[in-house]
């Protein structure tokens, strides 16, 4: 039978934060501990290169949020994309993840939040950040025309959920613009209480899941993730500029 995750079975090294003075940070806010997955649409399993990661791992789930308007900006963004559409061989990568979250807990499952995004989306959530300087905005969205890892299917956003879908505690929601979302400060903000252990253990297990098959998380999004680096996925393929079908083009 298989065992119950427990503290024990992660162990990693973080990478220790400053010791300057960060400003006071309001108390952590309540994750939603339900959530109502969307049925599964019954759109194409694979559109320019791109592959529905459920197609190959059914044990992973999706609420993507940029489909409906339960996202930073406030409403829908995604026209026709109802899947998480992934590059082929990341989306095997993440499919061994999953198997090797089931080896873990079988009651677990990753729960992906976005994977491939447009470029024509991508521009949407830049300039809705405007009032951020772009020196700091690159902190929360990638500028546009420099692509992101989204743009070419080599991303994913996510988390873990058990059987009914209901999120892990992360100690911040995704998309949270505030620093105890940053996986660099989260040893600052465990010291000062902001962050409890059992929020930072669950941190940790998907960081240790997500590694097992070499993704590289985003210093300042705990729910990102890269399958490689900007320059790699550049020479390995296309850029996603609109939605398949799109009735009308960002």
């Amino acid at each position: 039978m298989k065992q119950k995750w427990s503290i024990g079975l992660v162990l990693l090294v973080l990478v220790s934060c400053s010791d300057a003075e960060t400003p006071t940070q309001k108390p952590a806010p309540e994750v939603s501990k339900i959530i109502e997955l969307p049925p599964v649409d019954k759109g194409p399993v694979e559109f320019m290169g791109l592959i529905d990661v459920q197609s190959i791992n059914d044990q992973i789930f999706a609420d993507l949020r940029y489909a409906t308007d339960s996202n930073f900006m406030g409403f829908q963004l995604y026209e026709t994309i109802k899947r998480p559409y992934l590059q082929p061989d990341v989306a095997e990568r993440l499919s061994k993840c999953q198997d090797y979250l089931s080896e873990i807990d079988s009651s677990l499952h990753l729960l992906i939040y976005d994977a491939s995004r447009p470029v024509s989306v991508q521009k949407l959530m830049w300039e809705a950040l405007d009032t951020i300087p772009p020196s700091l905005r690159g902190r929360y969205v990638s500028n546009p025309n420099n692509r992101s890892l989204h743009n070419m299917g080599a991303a994913v956003d996510l988390t873990i959920c058990d059987a009914d879908g209901v999120p892990l505690d992360m100690g911040a929601d995704f998309d949270e613009f505030a620093e105890i979302a940053y996986p660099r400060m989260e040893a600052h903000f465990l010291q000062k209480g902001a962050l409890s252990r059992e929020q930072y253990q669950s941190r940790l297990l998907l960081r240790s899941v997500m590694k097992s098959q070499g993704f590289r998380q985003l210093p300042t999004e705990w729910w990102h993730y890269n399958a490689y680096s900007r320059d790699v996925a550049r020479s390995k393929y296309k850029v996603l500029l609109n939605e398949p079908d799109s009735p009308t083009k960002h």
